[in-house]
């Protein structure tokens, strides 16, 4: 316990750091990753192949290129530049919508073929038969799935540690530099983040859940 006692500035300002990650990063995968499941179920052909290009392309490369690309390669192509927090938010959103995407395109393979069908027969468009009808359903569906992706994702924000990011993937290098052991300090990062998902992410899925399959 001393070891966390001591050390407390350090796990306070990398588990911020690891909130900060998550959820800006889960926010704009989730947005991001519904709009390619929407090209990938476009009856346009063109938007169809971009999705399925960008969903293969980027989900089978390993998150760690893209993090190096952002925090190494992305500053000499001469755009503005960005933080070494703010790469690590744009590789992990555009590495966590390929696996949103493909959650919620399952969730869209549930819902009936007619009420799209009926949807297109009073005229509505694609854009808000997708809104409207399909997707509302969709996320019903795909709970489980896409909390497994965000806890996935709050794992991987750990990756950003090798890209000098102070989160909790950075205390272990952190204490070495302090002298302190290293087995007690990875074992309290690991205990926080397992108290995260069982005591914060898996009853919100539980609550969601149920919520929405009373509505239904």
């Amino acid at each position: 316990m001393n070891i966390i006692i001591d050390n407390s500035d350090l796990f306070l300002t990398g588990f911020k750091n690891t909130g900060i990650l998550f959820v800006i990063s889960a926010f704009f995968a989730l947005i991001l990753g519904t709009i390619v499941a929407g090209m990938r179920v476009s009856p346009a052909p063109a938007m169809r192949a971009a999705g399925t290009l960008y969903v293969n392309a980027v989900r089978n490369t390993p998150l760690t290129l893209i993090l190096a690309f952002f925090a190494l390669g992305y500053p000499r192509l001469g755009l503005p530049s960005i933080s070494f927090m703010n790469a690590a938010i744009v590789g992990l959103s555009l590495y966590t919508a390929t696996y949103v995407c493909e959650a919620i395109r399952s969730g869209i393979n549930t819902v009936s073929v007619g009420q799209s069908e009926a949807a297109r027969a009073i005229g509505l468009p694609f854009i808000q038969t997708l809104s409207l009808i399909v997707l509302p359903q969709a996320f019903r569906s795909v709970v489980p799935p896409l909390f497994s992706v965000f806890i996935a994702l709050l794992k991987n924000t750990t990756v950003a540690a090798g890209f000098s990011v102070l989160e909790a993937g950075a205390i272990r290098a952190y204490l070495s530099e302090r002298g302190e052991p290293l087995l007690p300090g990875l074992l309290w990062v690991a205990l926080i983040f397992v108290v995260v998902v069982l005591g914060i992410m898996t009853p919100l899925q539980r609550y969601l859940e149920k919520k929405w399959r009373v509505a239904r």
